[in-house]
């Protein structure tokens, strides 16, 4: 069943998920999969165990992740959004760098604020397009787990770092060191204010996902009500002031380092934001700010951009000191 969605062209899941494919890739992924009301293979998103092997599966049938596991109650991503971010991010460093970009393609370096434990965007980018990662978190479950991901596999050993930040209200200090430059940042800020504003919304997703079934039950376990598919620990979910407060944070940081980044970037969940955080980049003096829209289906996500380089300085970034 093709995904109700509006990918970017180069995603891998424009089509849907080809479950006997996966089922193939990983035998795991078998027994949650069962034939919904419309006839077509699927699982129960509203099973934590389901939405893993999915995952699980996908990266190993697309992206050559062999090994990828993460805790219980932590954040389990959906893989075709967050791919889509990777590929509008390389869409803007293309326009930015065409020529460079051909040439110093394994240079690219990107910055993941918050990776996870999932570690899910380092992942992705490297597959995608061999970019280097520095990965950071200030949760060290997220870290030691998203080590052990990266130690299993080759290729993410030499292109993928992780550096905890030792303080919660910090988001590039601490973690930016002074000979540090990257072509990207990017991240998937704590979208709610506190942590009852975080139930809320998970609550409404599970009433969401449950709308054409019966129950929260799945057909394929033990009857047990199922916990929330896409879990999430505190510093995953909410910071104090939302995601406007931490992404203006952000930019107030991204200034003390602004000739060491061509692009920052964050996702933005609501639209809202946008008008509040341009305020704010053009107090700090942002030289360029872009919003680029992600369509998923009847959702438009999307994330803001900016740089504090002009366009003659950013075709010299390799040139810059």
């Amino acid at each position: 069943m093709p995904l109700k969605q509006n990918l970017h062209p180069k995603n891998r899941h424009n089509n849907g998920y080809d479950f006997l494919a996966l089922c193939q890739a990983l035998p795991a992924l078998k027994p949650f999969v069962h034939t919904n009301k419309y006839q077509n293979l699927s699982i129960d998103f509203a099973d934590a165990n389901a939405v893993k092997a999915l995952n699980q599966a996908l990266l190993k049938l697309h992206y050559q992740v062999g090994q990828w596991d993460i805790p219980a109650g932590y954040l389990c991503p959906p893989i075709p959004g967050r791919v889509d971010y990777i590929h509008y991010l390389a869409d803007l460093l293309a326009a930015t760098l065409p020529v460079a970009l051909t040439v110093n393609k394994n240079k690219v370096s990107v910055l993941d604020i918050g990776t996870g434990a999932s570690c899910i965007y380092a992942l992705l980018g490297q597959r995608e397009y061999q970019w280097q990662f520095t990965c950071s978190d200030i949760d060290p479950t997220s870290i030691k787990v998203a080590e052990q991901i990266i130690s299993a596999d080759k290729s993410f050993k030499k292109s993928i770092t992780c550096r905890l930040q030792p303080n919660s209200s910090q988001i590039f200090t601490g973690i930016i060191e002074k000979d540090d430059r990257f072509e990207l940042t990017l991240c998937n800020p704590p979208f709610h204010r506190s942590l009852a504003e975080a139930t809320k919304g998970s609550t409404r997703k599970v009433k969401n996902l449950a709308a054409n079934k019966k129950s929260l039950k799945s057909p394929l376990t033990t009857g047990n009500p199922v916990p929330l598919n896409f879990g999430g620990q505190k510093a995953e979910l909410w910071c104090q002031g939302g995601e406007l407060a931490f992404i203006n944070q952000m930019i107030k940081e991204s200034k003390t380092i602004q000739k060491q980044v061509l692009w920052f970037s964050c996702l933005v969940s609501k639209k809202d934001h946008i008008s509040q955080l341009k305020q704010t980049l053009n107090k700090y003096k942002a030289k360029q700010v872009k919003v680029v829209d992600m369509a998923q289906g009847q959702k438009i996500s999307r994330f803001i951009a900016w740089s504090f380089l002009d366009e003659t300085q950013q075709r010299n970034w390799y040139d810059l000191v």
